[in-house]
């Protein structure tokens, strides 16, 4: 295999691997099931809101490490060193 080519599928899975990293936790559906439980219950507005903000938060890092880790793989790739002769 030749740089190229494995600079080619590196770079493809990286571009796999942040779509479902962002897409997965986006489809986790916090923000429908907060309203829903509004609904239900709207006495308990602060503290449905309050969770509902820190999950959200949790879901944007998670979102942020996968860019971050997929990043260092394109750029610093410790597999490329094999390749190269």
């Amino acid at each position: 295999m030749d740089v190229s080519t494995f600079s080619l599928a590196s770079t493809l899975v990286a571009a796999i691997g942040i779509a479902l990293g962002v897409m997965m936790p986006a489809m986790g559906m916090a923000i429908s099931r907060a309203l829903d439980a509004l609904a239900r219950q709207p006495e308990a507005e602060k503290a449905i809101m309050r969770t509902l903000f820190i999950g959200l938060a949790m879901i944007e890092s998670l979102a942020i490490y996968v860019l971050v880790v997929v990043l260092i793989i394109m750029f610093r790739n410790p597999l490329l060193e094999y390749v190269l002769p």
